[in-house]
C-alpha cells in the first residue's frame, strides 16, 4: 500500500489495430489487486531506475507480448484520487499498428490474465480511470486523421480504397460519402495505384493502392479534410 505522502509514475498504453472491418483496441484481463479481473489498457509502474520511454517499452512488452513498436506520448493524467492506493501520476502513450502478424497476444507477467483486441464500439467498462485514457486518445486521433495520414499505419501495405474508407469511417465513427472520399483521396496525390487486383472475389476485384509517402513527404503541406463531407 502506497503512503499518502508517496507520488509514482506509471504508464498506460492505447495500441489501436483494425480487423474484419472494425477498430479495435488492445486490453488486457488484470490479475491483481485493485480492480482484479477487470478489463484494463496496459499499464504499470515506472522503475526508479529506468526512462519513462523505457518503461512503456517493458510494459507493453510484458503486458501483450508486443515490441518495436512506435509508442507516441499524449497526455498526462493527474488526478488526485484517480488510483485507488495513494498517488499516482500516470503518462499516457498511444500506437496504430498494422495487426499483421501481431493479432497474437503473449502476456508474460503475471499481473495479466490475458490480453485481446476488444472491438472500439462494444468497450466494457474499464479500471481505473482508463475509459477517460481511452477517450482521450480516440479524440487525438480522430483530430489527427484530419490533417495527418495516420490511417495507414492500420492497413496493410496493399489496400482498396474501399479497405480505406472503412478505416476512416471506423475512427470516426460515421458514414462517408463514397464518392466524395475517393475523390479527395485520389487528388491528394499520397496513393500510388498498383497493377494489380483482389484475387479469389465473388464481386468486381478491386484495385490495390499503396501509400505514397514520398510524395507525401515532398508535396503534402496542407491540411487533409477526409473527414469534412
Amino acid at each position: 500500500m502506497l503512503s499518502k505522502f508517496d507520488s509514482i509514475f506509471s504508464i498506460d498504453c492505447v495500441i489501436f489495430g483494425f480487423e474484419e472491418g472494425e477498430l479495435k483496441v488492445l486490453l488486457i484481463e488484470r490479475n491483481d489487486e485493485p480492480f482484479q479481473n477487470w478489463w484494463a489498457l496496459p499499464g504499470y509502474f515506472v522503475e526508479n531506475d529506468e526512462s519513462i520511454e523505457d518503461a512503456a517499452e517493458r510494459i507493453l512488452h510484458s503486458f501483450t507480448g508486443l515490441r518495436d513498436i512506435y509508442l507516441e506520448q499524449f497526455y498526462t493524467f493527474g488526478d488526485v484520487n484517480r488510483h485507488p492506493q495513494g498517488r499516482v501520476i500516470t503518462v499516457a502513450y498511444y500506437a496504430m499498428i498494422r495487426l499483421n502478424g501481431k493479432a497474437d497476444l503473449h502476456p508474460t507477467t503475471p499481473f495479466v490474465k490475458t490480453a485481446v483486441w476488444h472491438p472500439v464500439s462494444e468497450m466494457p467498462d474499464l479500471a481505473f480511470d482508463h475509459k477517460l485514457i481511452f477517450d482521450k486518445s480516440l479524440q487525438k486521433i480522430r483530430r489527427k486523421i484530419s490533417y495527418q495520414p495516420i490511417a495507414f499505419e492500420l492497413l496493410p501495405e496493399k489496400f482498396t480504397l474501399t479497405q480505406l474508407q472503412n478505416v476512416y469511417e471506423a475512427i470516426l465513427n460515421k458514414k462517408l460519402d463514397k464518392r466524395n472520399f475517393r475523390k479527395k483521396m485520389l487528388n491528394h496525390g499520397i496513393l500510388k495505384e498498383l497493377d494489380e487486383k483482389q484475387q479469389g472475389v465473388s464481386y468486381r476485384a478491386a484495385t490495390f493502392y499503396k501509400f505514397d509517402r514520398r510524395a507525401y513527404n515532398k508535396q503534402f503541406k496542407k491540411e487533409l479534410s477526409f473527414s469534412k463531407e
